[in-house]
């Protein structure tokens, strides 16, 4: 029995979709063509925040409300334009990850099943140094998106004060991506730091709003500063990545002036082309001028000084020098005291 397929024309390729009606999002009956399609339109700004970079592909063989996986290296099979670059992961191990330099890479991506794409913070010639200094603001509990706006933007004059300029984008969901360009001279751990100086500066100014309690149970109703994604193999969906969730939402830039009335359910992939052709990409001027992480480091080691040390890296990782203990304060044993009786 013949399968289902068609060919999609993607620049000078021509890419095979098997499957193009299996639905991927129910709610408005998004297919894998649909998919397909809307990473050709969005093709150029999709490749300038996710190319060159490792990546890992969230796939979802059934739509959304199935059965998903992560995929890091090419699998057998992968077309000749579909890369590869060895990284060195939290493990000290090393391993090939795909690295896609142009749409019809994307779109073969998309013939995979994948939905979510979550590129690294470095790039493929580079992969120990980030060139992005990225902090999830992340709403808990009892918070919405427009908890995270002030955050956001109070943010903005933290990092503009360090002597980086910010870029915006919605998560996709209820939270914010705040990203800066860097120049590569410093490894994932310095970026955490660099992170972190910023976050607990952001925390000193918005006590009542934000919070860098990793314990979920100390976070309060807050907004979570994610330091931990500026770790070494932690991602966040990339901009112009759709997100799989019901509405088909998408990680969408926006302008900073453009924060205080948006409305994140509103960038979905049937919607975000139209966006670009008319208002263009916010995130295109990203990488002109980078920053360095000079002054935040300085305020990581000003933080030392006062005492304030590590925080804890997520569960999988190797314990690092100078980490608190991993385990949760309420499980945590009360200190032995001798009795003064």
């Amino acid at each position: 029995m013949a399968t289902e397929a068609t060919m999609l024309t993607v620049g000078d390729r021509e890419v095979r979709i098997s499957s193009p009606s299996r639905v991927i999002w129910p709610n408005d009956g998004i297919t894998k063509l649909d998919l397909a399609k809307y990473l050709v339109e969005v093709g150029t700004p999709f490749l300038a925040a996710n190319g060159d970079r490792p990546l890992s592909l969230q796939r979802f063989p059934g739509g959304i409300d199935g059965e998903q996986f992560f995929s890091k290296n090419p699998p057998k099979g992968a077309p000749d334009y579909v890369h590869e670059v060895m990284v060195v992961y939290p493990s000290a191990r090393s391993h090939p990850q795909l690295v896609i330099h142009e749409p019809a890479a994307a779109v073969w991506a998309a013939q995979m099943n994948t939905v979510v794409f979550h590129p690294w913070a470095s790039r493929a010639g580079n992969t120990d140094n980030p060139d992005q200094l990225r902090i999830d603001l992340d709403p808990q509990p009892g918070t919405d998106f427009d908890d995270a706006i002030p955050a956001a933007v109070e943010l903005r004059k933290v990092l503009e004060e360090a002597g980086l300029t910010a870029f915006v984008k919605t998560s996709g969901n209820r939270g914010l991506h705040v990203f800066a360009p860097i120049e590569p001279t410093h490894e994932f751990l310095d970026v955490r730091h660099a992170v972190i100086g910023a976050a607990r500066e952001l925390e000193r100014r918005m006590p009542r709003k934000v919070t860098t309690n990793w314990w979920k149970e100390e976070r309060g109703e807050r907004i979570f500063v994610d330091f931990n994604q500026a770790n070494r193999d932690r991602t966040m969906a990339g901009a112009y990545s759709p997100r799989a969730l019901p509405a088909a939402t998408v990680s969408c830039p926006i302008e900073w002036d453009e924060l205080e009335k948006t409305d994140p359910t509103r960038f979905t992939i049937l919607t975000v082309p139209e966006r670009l052709a008319t208002v263009g990409d916010p995130w295109a001027t990203m990488h002109d001028k980078p920053g360095t992480i000079d002054v935040l480091l300085g305020w990581w080691e000003r933080d030392l000084a006062a005492g304030e040390g590590e925080l804890p890296f997520p569960p999988d990782y190797p314990k690092m020098p100078g980490e608190p203990p991993r385990v949760q304060p309420s499980r945590a044993k009360a200190p032995v005291t001798e009795s003064t009786d």
